[in-house]
């Protein structure tokens, strides 16, 4: 994404499921490469693969980004871009994890498993611009974010199951099966991680049609058609908080009743 607005910090986001049975050792070395780079922000790794979110001068990101696409693990990523006023990170934090994102659900491994079919942020515009896919089928969105996370905004119309970590999603499921069968099912996330996971448990459920994962996430589609149908801010795990369909910083928020979420993470 180009800085329209000639902010001096680029905000990076990005993950990949991969194999990284060296995982340990990678994460020395990127922790290294991002202090030398001044950088702050967080990179998960785990063997299933590695999660990031990075902030600093637009050089100095990139420069990490350039270096991690070396290792032909990382050579087709493709972060998201925004920029801003300042540093949205208090610290560098490189940590080893069970999981990337946490499902606690062993069968779920993306990095070893086909993931379920990516839609294009225009493909699902269009879809509910007409209220049906190409087909004629109805289409449903599946929120899979945590419930604090869904009251700072969501598509019109989503399912939202109230969870409130991502290891209560397969349950939900179960509870609400009922609600997806023979629908085109699109389900969707901050950035992509924890839908790919989802998309992937909801096609071993037998619904009797279609499921997606929303390529890239909320911010993709942000980015990439401007946020039509969707209502209100998408809560983001830094200070900037929450951010509206231009990709900055949202100045008017609905906050969820809860200040808990200040502290959290992703789970």
């Amino acid at each position: 994404m180009p800085n329209a607005n000639a902010l001096p910090v680029l905000n990076i986001s990005s993950y990949k499921f991969v194999p990284l049975p060296d995982c340990a050792a990678l994460r020395d070395l990127l922790h290294e490469r991002a202090l030398a780079l001044e950088l702050k922000g967080t990179v998960l790794l785990a063997e299933e693969g590695i999660n990031l979110f990075l902030a600093g001068p637009g050089e100095a990101v990139m420069a990490w980004v350039d270096a991690l696409r070396q290792d032909a693990r990382f050579a087709d990523l493709t972060p998201k871009e925004s920029w801003s006023e300042a540093v949205p990170f208090k610290k560098l934090l490189v940590k080893v994890k069970p999981e990337i994102i946490r499902m606690n659900h062993p069968t779920i491994r993306p990095d070893q498993q086909a993931r379920a079919p990516a839609l294009p942020a225009a493909t699902l515009a269009r879809w509910l611009d007409q209220g049906h896919d190409d087909e004629g089928r109805p289409v449903v969105t599946l929120d899979t974010r945590n419930a604090f996370e869904v009251d700072y905004g969501t598509f019109e119309g989503a399912i939202d199951w109230r969870i409130h970590k991502f290891s209560e999603f397969p349950e939900a499921v179960q509870a609400h099966r009922e609600e997806l069968l023979g629908k085109t099912v699109v389900s969707f996330c901050t950035g992509g991680i924890r839908c790919e996971k989802a998309a992937i448990y909801l096609q071993q459920q037998n619904l009797d049609g279609p499921v997606y994962q929303l390529e890239g996430g909320i911010l993709k589609y942000f980015e990439e058609t401007g946020g039509p149908h969707y209502q209100g801010s998408c809560f983001v795990f830094d200070q900037r908080e929450a951010l509206g369909a231009a990709l900055e910083p949202a100045t008017e928020i609905q906050r969820p009743a809860s200040e808990a979420h200040r502290a959290a993470a992703p789970r």
